[in-house]
């Protein structure tokens, strides 16, 4: 008998059909994956179950061990014993550890907050995730991959039966992803149920025993990991055989080009005033039509280099940066702008959306100038012109302009971001882990508009942890480690065993 079903659930949103009378059955201790394109319904499924989607706000049924469960909310869920690990994350940067990890179940006694015991199931709860946080520490001086794992910590503290984890690994390290596998692995020998809905089908094939596919908020078809193959899962994502996922490159000739930007002895450093450096005496330089691959684990200071370039003096650093052959000093984001350059961040969430505005004013923000007219009165039909544009040139799926961007899939929300950059013409486009989050189909449209602007001129620098990317993309790479530049090499020389090794041990014997 199934743990849970799934009956003919259908669920929309204005003008769009998010869910399409799924039904589906998982059996207990099962580690499902839920996979599928952006705008799927993988999340939205799950959801669903976890009652971010009450009752009533959707058609069909959910039954657990048989019978049918009707979740007003979240803690509704969480007390029949379902749990998700969010994507973004839900919890208080201004909070503790600890206090994050019993949000919305304090334990008490003698009607105060108990802090002992809220001490002692933050640290049960990290020590089964094996990872080292003070649980007295506030989470916003936290990296983005520990708060991910404390966002784990406070789902597994629950005890539950059932856990959803939405893209829980986006964030985090290769050794962080292995922690939370041993402890999936051991949850499962509990007989845990989890759905894990990702991207990544390495990942799918390490720890899922079975694989469910969503296609346009349709289920597509199942089947056990051992017995499917990553091509066939890949054509039920897409609908049909994935052909090349990179573009083709073009004859290299932009190596005979002068540079249209250098960057000598360039070093950041931790905050301002300290000697203290995260990037150290780095010297690159990028051709116009060029697409400059940057690898490198966690902590290399991959980010850091190319934040450093485009915020100008909000990032402390030194060095000199170049644009076609003359001295330029960017002292802010706008000087940046008007240079032509454009950074496409690492965070969208944080960084690169205003999530309570709508999707149009969000793609025309960088380049919202060009939309004023007299009196500075916004020229909102040239604005619709150019969104729409955009959503055609990148096949961005939504109901609305006028929506608000957090409506939208998290890959359609990276499609947004590149859009708002894109408006403003840039000369220099710098991507900062530009498909994290996204799904195959999605991954190829955005390699081929990279390989267009890059075939049109423009110099591109992707920043990337992920292997088969890097060396898809690029025509040139350059490793980092440990905040210096350990390795460049044309994409003729680079291997993964090279990438690996300057990237772990700083030099490639061999």
């Amino acid at each position: 008998m199934s743990f849970i079903e799934f009956e003919g659930i259908t669920k929309k949103f204005p003008g769009t059909v998010a869910l399409d009378s799924v039904s589906l059955a998982i059996a207990k201790g099962d580690i499902v994956a839920l996979c599928g394109e952006n705008g799927a319904g993988k999340s939205t499924l799950g959801k669903v179950l976890v009652g971010v989607y009450p009752y009533g706000s959707y058609e069909g049924t959910i039954k657990i061990e048989g019978q049918e469960v009707k979740f007003a909310n979240t803690l509704d869920a969480e007390k029949a014993g379902v749990v998700m690990v969010h994507q973004e994350l839900n919890l208080v940067n201004q909070m503790t550890v600890a206090e994050n990890i019993s949000l919305g179940g304090m334990p008490h006694k003698a009607g105060k907050i108990d802090f002992a015991v809220m001490d002692k199931v933050a640290r049960d709860a990290l020590n089964r995730l094996g990872v080292e946080i003070d649980p007295r520490k506030k989470l916003g001086e936290l990296s983005i991959s520990m708060q991910q794992m404390v966002e784990i910590a406070k789902a597994i503290s629950r005890n539950p039966h059932t856990i959803i984890f939405d893209e829980a690994t986006s964030s985090l390290t290769s050794s962080e992803v292995e922690a939370l596998f041993d402890v999936m692995r051991r949850l499962k020998k509990e007989e845990i149920t989890m759905i894990y809905v990702s991207h990544k089908l390495d990942e799918i094939y390490q720890i899922c025993n079975s694989v469910v596919i969503l296609k346009d908020g349709k289920y597509i078809n199942q089947g056990k990991t051992s017995e499917v193959t990553k091509d066939t899962l890949i054509s039920w994502m897409i609908g049909r055989k994935l052909e090349d996922m990179f573009a083709p490159k073009t004859p290299p000739d932009h190596q005979q080009r002068k540079p249209i930007l250098e960057i000598k002895n360039w070093s950041v450093y931790k905050e301002k005033g300290s000697s203290k450096k995260i990037v150290s005496n780095a010297d690159f330089v990028l051709k116009p039509g060029e697409i400059l691959g940057i690898y490198g684990l966690m902590g290399a200071g991959r980010t850091e280099l190319v934040s450093s370039i485009f915020e100008g003096d909000y990032v402390p650093s030194s060095g000199e940066l170049f644009l076609d052959g003359q001295k330029v000093n960017i002292s802010t984001t706008s000087d940046a702008i008007r240079a032509g350059i454009a950074l496409l961040t690492e965070d969208r969430r944080s960084t690169g959306l205003i999530t309570i505005h709508s999707i149009l004013d969000n793609i025309i923000l960088a380049s919202i100038k060009n939309y004023v007219g007299k009196f500075f009165k916004r020229d909102g039909e040239k604005e619709m012109t150019a969104a729409e544009s955009m959503v055609d040139k990148l096949k961005i799926k939504l109901s609305s302009l006028e929506t608000p961007v957090s409506s939208l899939s998290g890959g359609n929300q990276q499609k947004v971001v590149l859009s708002k950059w894109l408006l403003t013409n840039p000369r220099i486009l710098i991507l900062d882990e530009p498909t994290r989050g996204i799904d195959v189909g999605a991954k190829k449209e955005i390699y081929h508009i990279l390989q267009e602007l890059a075939d049109a001129g423009v110099g591109i620098i992707v920043v990337s942890s992920e292997v088969p990317e890097v060396l898809g993309i690029s025509d040139r790479i350059i490793v980092m480690r440990e905040g210096q530049i350990t390795g460049e090499m044309f994409i003729r020389d680079a291997t993964e065993e090279v990438l690996v090794r300057y990237a772990m041990e700083g030099k490639c014997n061999g």
